[in-house]
């Protein structure tokens, strides 16, 4: 079964209990990902989170109650979840710009979520998809020591994150502070420790000879595994960056044979060549297997 349609298993989950309380690991069962890797493949096909949809789909079905007129506002904003009129006022006014019991009264038009159909998605196959076809490879074991950073999928805060730690590392020169570098003008930026609320770890750091165990704090010794890669090789802007990471889990991971293996997403930038951030020159691996 493809991405696409183990995603729809869940979105039909998320239909049949609208009015049920949801979890996010729950859901992300019906595709068989893990809730990290579920909520990141759907922002980066939709644009937007699940709990967003989730909250826009309550929203609408109660919208379409309100003009049934057969139950009061408040028993409709206890049957989707909110603990309140109040809360489910806000969330209502928020969504479509006017109160439930105004558009309970008056006759106008709201722009409504309806359910999705991912197989809509896959017949929209980005035409520019193999613009951008990566290598895949085999890669060995390789040793990293880094700094630890900590950031989210939530509004895709990780895109504004990962630039600044990039940032803050150089500048505290705390590459400096790394035992037995191999390559110091390398740097590793690995994604890893995901959590089902959409937090992960963000280490930047350098290939090593060998761990050592005496490390300052918020260094970290991890391991990349050895296996079969997916490496994109990026040569531009910051911006050009972002656009390759929402293509990858957007449009290419889900149109390929691959299935994304557990492990971190790393990539490599080249510091002596590279000038942030019209200048870049980085390469992008994922953990794939067939």
């Amino acid at each position: 079964m493809d991405y696409f349609n183990r995603i729809q298993h869940a979105i039909e989950f998320i239909e049949s209990n609208l009015q049920e309380e949801l979890n996010i690991i729950e859901i992300s069962s019906k595709s068989y990902f893990s809730a990290f890797h579920f909520q990141r493949l759907f922002h980066a096909i939709t644009g937007f989170s699940v709990q967003e949809y989730i909250r826009s789909r309550r929203l609408s079905e109660a919208a379409r109650l309100l003009k049934k007129k057969k139950k009061n506002i408040l028993e409709i904003a206890i049957s989707f979840q909110y603990g309140s009129q109040e809360a489910f006022t806000r969330a209502f006014v928020n969504r479509f710009g006017i109160t439930p019991a105004k558009y309970r009264k008056e006759e106008m038009n709201i722009r409504e979520q309806n359910k999705i159909n991912f197989l809509d998605y896959k017949n929209k196959i980005n035409e520019n998809l193999y613009l951008n076809k990566p290598e895949i490879i085999m890669l060995e074991k390789i040793h990293i020591t880094g700094y630890e950073y900590y950031t989210t999928l939530i509004n895709e805060d990780y895109f504004g994150d990962i630039p600044k730690y990039y940032i803050e590392f150089g500048e505290k020169e705390r590459y400096l502070r790394i035992p037995n570098r191999i390559s110091p003008n390398m740097a590793y930026g690995i994604s890893t420790d995901f959590n089902n609320n959409g937090q992960f770890s963000f280490i930047v750091g350098e290939e090593v000879h060998k761990f050592n165990r005496d490390l300052e704090k918020g260094f970290l010794n991890i391991e990349i595994p050895e296996g079969k890669y997916a490496l994109f090789t990026v040569n531009g802007t910051s911006d050009l960056i972002q656009n390759t990471r929402r293509y990858i889990y957007g449009t290419w991971l889900p149109n390929s044979n691959y299935e994304r293996k557990e492990g971190p997403d790393f990539e490599i930038t080249d510091v002596l060549r590279s000038t942030y951030p019209n200048d870049m020159k980085m390469k992008i691996y994922i953990p794939i297997e067939i």
